[in-house]
């Protein structure tokens, strides 16, 4: 047993709102300058969407991401003999047009233009090239399914959804979506490590965060075709390969990383999770059907004796151990069973976790067992009928959760690697804490109903009670449960690796005494 431990995130997808505050502050923070113009390293998409870069999802284009080989893995489209072969031209690498070529407005010459007949207008710009370009896409262009007719209908999760499946879901009377905000997963079997042929990107033992030596780095830009999520950028002013950092300034100061900070929708929860690192190879080399059910067997239970007596003598300190013990991220994933990783079939071992969004189902339950009937219905007026709320707590509720207006196959396809079980087990649960909560508060619902409710998914009145505060009540230091860094193991680690200019940061700049800031 060899247990470290993992700063992980859980967003709420019930919760988001779509407002991007999350990423206009990573923007401020990290990426405002030249040769980041086109980086975000916190994005919300739009789902059914493309997602930025534009199909990134689709693992066939950009080959990225670990794939089972007999017993082990080996990287899709990176590694020492497939990086050899592709060294001077990597054909995988998303183009600027996959993200989209960044650009501002001539703004003085609205100012600055001549008297004439007609309005004067700011041309768009390219903040690349300087010239002036015609805008055909942004990295959110599809944004609240805005730009369905030419992205949103080529998402690659509609791969095992049937054409009349997929009509469906742009029906207007059916039109539903999701946000999915994004950073990078900061995984614990990090494609992006493996496949540097420098080795300038690593994972900090002390909180497994993943980061690029900019000394180091040589931007040979393996990292970026080998990250199946895109979180990997080349900033060609620098020359160097750049991704999210997890604010990890902050983390050690005892603050929360920008984008966390800044959530409007308090979505975001950041806490501690204890690993065996010793079972890394044999989760990530599961069987596609077992990946969710290994990957939450790696993580481990902060109260077991065994657990913490090896973190101790792997060096966690207690402040880690109690904050593992108090994480939010902990109980969502472990204790609640509530939310699921995105896209676990990449075999990387993501360490951001979702509670996938419970959406209005498409039918009052009365007649939700009546498929025929229950197709001719309009979802809209019959979504929160007091028939589908006095119902819930019976046998009927849950055959509509396959009614969702997402199907489930959809769902399945981005955060259960296609398990649809796995997805309904999480809506159920959510849906058994609304039922319990309706009797509590309103009353028109039975306690008996209540309670079978949630007896049928595994929980306790307690549970319930726990997962309606931390999802609706939760105060900042609640939703953040993160130690700051203890200064003595930093310069230990410094005196340690020897290195004056300091290998444990993101190095824009460094201060005096050679640190990267």
């Amino acid at each position: 047993m060899d247990i470290r431990s993992q700063i992980s995130m859980v967003f709420h997808l019930d919760k988001c709102i779509g407002c991007h505050t999350c990423s206009v502050a990573c923007k401020n923070i990290w990426t405002d300058r030249k040769g980041a113009e086109y980086m975000w390293w916190n994005n919300v998409e739009t789902k059914p969407g493309t997602g930025y870069p534009t199909k990134w999802e689709n693992q066939n284009i950009y080959q990225g991401g670990w794939v089972k080989n007999g017993d082990g893995i080996e990287l899709k489209g990176a590694g020492k003999q497939k990086g050899l072969l592709n060294i001077f031209h990597n054909p995988n690498l998303p183009l600027i047009d996959d993200y989209y070529e960044p650009f501002t407005y001539k703004y003085l010459d609205l100012i600055e233009s001549p008297a004439g007949d007609d309005q004067p207008t700011a041309r768009p710009v390219s903040l690349i090239t300087g010239k002036p370009i015609d805008i055909k896409m942004g990295p959110n262009w599809d944004d609240d399914l805005s730009g369905t007719p030419d992205f949103a209908r080529n998402d690659p999760n509609f791969k095992n959804l049937s054409p009349a499946e997929q009509e469906a879901m742009f029906q207007l009377e059916r039109m539903a979506f999701f946000y999915l905000p994004r950073i990078c997963n900061h995984c614990l079997n990090p494609a992006c490590v493996a496949s540097c042929p420098s080795g300038a990107i690593y994972k900090r033992g002390e909180d497994g965060v993943v980061l690029i030596n900019q000394n180091v780095c040589r931007a040979w830009r393996m990292c970026v075709t080998a990250c199946p999520y895109k979180k990997s950028y080349y900033n060609w002013h620098t020359g160097k390969s750049e991704k999210c950092i997890l604010c990890y300034p902050r983390i050690e100061a005892g603050y929360a990383p920008a984008c966390m900070h800044s959530c409007v929708g308090r979505i975001r929860y950041l806490g501690v999770i204890l690993y065996d690192a010793d079972l890394i190879h044999k989760v990530a080399s599961a069987d596609e059907k077992d990946l969710i059910d290994r990957q939450m067997d790696i993580l481990m239970d902060p109260f077991d004796p065994e657990v913490i007596a090896s973190a101790k003598a792997n060096g966690i300190a207690d402040s880690t151990i109690h904050a593992a013990q108090n994480s939010p991220t902990y109980k969502f994933i472990k204790q609640w069973g509530l939310a699921l990783p995105l896209h676990a079939e990449f075999r990387t071992l993501p360490m951001l976790f979702y509670v996938p969004p419970l959406l209005p189902v498409m039918a009052s339950v009365k007649e939700a067992h009546n498929k025929k009937q229950a197709e001719k219905l309009s979802p809209i007026s019959k979504v929160w009928d007091d028939d589908w709320l006095y119902n819930t707590a019976t046998a009927e509720i849950w055959g509509t959760v396959d009614q969702a207006r997402f199907p489930l196959k959809y769902l399945a396809s981005m955060f259960s690697a296609g398990d649809e079980e796995k997805v309904k087990d999480r809506l159920k649960k959510m849906m058994a804490v609304r039922i319990y909560r309706r009797f509590k508060t309103v009353g028109d619902i039975s306690e008996q109903k209540a309670m079978d409710a949630l007896k049928d998914v595994g929980y306790t009145p307690e549970m319930a009670e726990d997962v309606y505060y931390l999802t609706s009540l939760a105060k900042f230091d609640d939703r953040f449960v993160v130690p700051a860094a203890h200064r003595e193991h930093a310069i230990e680690m410094l005196e340690f690796t020897g290195d004056k200019k300091g290998s444990a940061g993101f190095g824009f700049k460094e201060d005096t005494m050679g640190r990267g800031l």
